[in-house]
This record gives C-alpha cells, sequence and structure tokens, in this order.
C-alpha cells in the first residue's frame, strides 16, 4: 500500500513539474509574441528616391541637410565646400579651401559653421574656423589657424567651435548642443555642459546628434554601435552596430550600415532604426554602396561611394 501511494505521488509530482514548464515555456514564447507584435505591424515605404546634381557636379561626398531640408551642404572631390538650394536648384560655393569630411555644421540660427585646414611650413596642419552668411553669400573667419583639432558643433540657437586652444560660440546663449571627445560625449543644455561616458568604448565616441525634440542623444561608439542616452547620461538604448546616425524624427534615426573586408568596402547601404532598438528597415540594398546620410524636413539624402548623390522620401507605417 505504502509502494503504491509513494508511486502515486512521484506521479503526480512529475506531471507538475511536467505543467509548470509547459506554463513556463508558453509565457516565454507570449511575451515574445508581445514583443514582436508592434514591430511586425510597422512598414516603410521609399516613396521618392531622384539623383541630385546629375550632370551639374561631380562627385559629391558628406551631405549635410539644414533642419528644414531646403539646402543642402556636401563637399566635393577635392575637398571644397558647396551649397545646394534645393528650392532654386542653385549652387553656390562656400569654400574652395579643403574642409575635411564633416566639418560643417548648420546652426540653429541658419548660419554655416565649417573648418578648412592647410600645411603650415612646419609641416603641421592648421585649423580655422569660419562662419558663413546664406544671405549674404559670405564668409568670416571666427576662430584663428590653430594646430590641433577642430570641430564644428551645431546648437539649437547658433553653432560652436571647439578647439584645444580657444573656442567659439556665436553668442552667450546658443541653447543646445552636443559633441563627443574621445570616449566622452559632452552635452549643454541651458548653460549646463554635461558629460557622459554610458558604455565602454576602446577607439572613442563620433557622431553625436540632438533629437529633434531636445530630450535625447544619439552617438556612435567605436565597437558597440548607435547609442541613445537622456539628457541626464542614461542609456535607453542600444540600435546595433550601424554608423553616422541622423536623427529623422522624434522616434526613428538614418543610419550607415557598412561592411568591409579590413581594407575597402565590400557593402554599403542605408538603414533605417527606431529610436527604441525594438525595429529597424533597409532602405537601399547592401551592393547599393549608399552612405553618409542626412536628414531633414522629411527629406533623406546620401551618397554613394563613387560620389552620387541621392534624394529619398519614405512613409512610415506604425
Amino acid at each position: 500500500m505504502t509502494f503504491r501511494a509513494s508511486g502515486l505521488l512521484d506521479k503526480i509530482s512529475s506531471e507538475l513539474v511536467l505543467i509548470i514548464e509547459m506554463k513556463k515555456r508558453l509565457t516565454i514564447i507570449l511575451l515574445a509574441v508581445a514583443t514582436l507584435l508592434p514591430a511586425m505591424g510597422q512598414e516603410v515605404e521609399v516613396t521618392s528616391q531622384r539623383r541630385l546634381l546629375d550632370g551639374v557636379e561631380g562627385p559629391c561626398f558628406f551631405p549635410v541637410l539644414n533642419e528644414a531640408g531646403d539646402r543642402l551642404l556636401f563637399s566635393t572631390q577635392n575637398g571644397a565646400l558647396k551649397l545646394y538650394d534645393l528650392t532654386d536648384n542653385v549652387t553656390t560655393l562656400v569654400a574652395s579651401d579643403y574642409v575635411a569630411g564633416h566639418d560643417a555644421c548648420w546652426g540653429g540660427d541658419g548660419m554655416v559653421y565649417y573648418i578648412t585646414q592647410r600645411v603650415g611650413e612646419d609641416h603641421l596642419v592648421y585649423r580655422t574656423g569660419h562662419r558663413y552668411d546664406v544671405m549674404t553669400a559670405t564668409s568670416a573667419v571666427i576662430l584663428e589657424p590653430q594646430h590641433g583639432a577642430m570641430r564644428a558643433v551645431p546648437a539649437s540657437r547658433g553653432g560652436a567651435l571647439k578647439a584645444p586652444g580657444r573656442d567659439y560660440t556665436s553668442s552667450g546663449d546658443i541653447g543646445s548642443a552636443t559633441w563627443t571627445e574621445g570616449a566622452h560625449v559632452h552635452v549643454t543644455v541651458a548653460g549646463e555642459e554635461r558629460v557622459f561616458a554610458p558604455v565602454d568604448s576602446w577607439a572613442g565616441y563620433l557622431w553625436a546628434s540632438l533629437s529633434p525634440d531636445g530630450k535625447r542623444v544619439a552617438f556612435y561608439a567605436a565597437g558597440k554601435g548607435i547609442v541613445i542616452i537622456d539628457l541626464r547620461g542614461q542609456m535607453l538604448a542600444m540600435l546595433g552596430n550601424y554608423e553616422m546616425p541622423c536623427w529623422y524624427n522624434n522616434d526613428y534615426l538614418v543610419a550607415q550600415n557598412a561592411k568591409d573586408d579590413g581594407h575597402q568596402f565590400i557593402a554599403s547601404q542605408i538603414v533605417l532604426l527606431k529610436a527604441d532598438g525594438t525595429w529597424q528597415a533597409e532602405l537601399t540594398q547592401p551592393a547599393s554602396m549608399a552612405m553618409h546620410p542626412t536628414c531633414g524636413g522629411g527629406r533623406i539624402v546620401y551618397t554613394t561611394i563613387d560620389g552620387l548623390l541621392y534624394e529619398m522620401t519614405i512613409n512610415i507605417n506604425d
């Protein structure tokens, strides 16, 4: 009798364990489905795509749209800086001197802040800060030549230049701004500068930018990918190992997904990323060799590895 009762208890115990395990698995499945449902309902449609400055300009690189999306900065093959008015279809030379990569930005005051560089007689590189007034089509030197790194920083009410020797700000209150130095991201809010290092990165941070509402910062951490933080440095999301993030709106970013073989690029495409890290979509194919995306006014502009400039519009169905 005792043997039978013991066997029955063992059987009941085994069945209970099985039921508990099944419930655990069901819970995990339901949680996974709940997580996927919002993403499954999302779609993005490329509504238009066209080549810019076809037959007008040679190779164009490092495009930068203003907030309204009606004016575009870009670098020529020899490093000159030009401005393209998408409304009037007119291109203007901003600087014939060499402007490296992303050494140009739009300030919140509508001015262009940019940095030229030259090699001195001592064989050192000297950088000079400039401000370009779009209305008068004139440039002025705002930071004298100096040796060392210099970066152009857009701000909500103007612009700034950051350099080891001396900084420049367009006014006493330039509003909100963000930039990177080494493995630190700097954020200025209401005149207060805050410095954060939310993730470890062996080669530092790049490409910091504020969301349109000024409440979050996106930047790239080498080896980690795109990171989203709030204005107190708290990490909100990690979006994957993509580069050159640009806010499309408060909920989405556009970025570059490039692959290389250690010597050269073998693929590069433009991707759309949700700012909370839950969803992503391809906007171009890897073979398109598309890179350096910029956003403004609902437009996305990017270039290709051989300098072909494209404009794209999209529709996101949440």
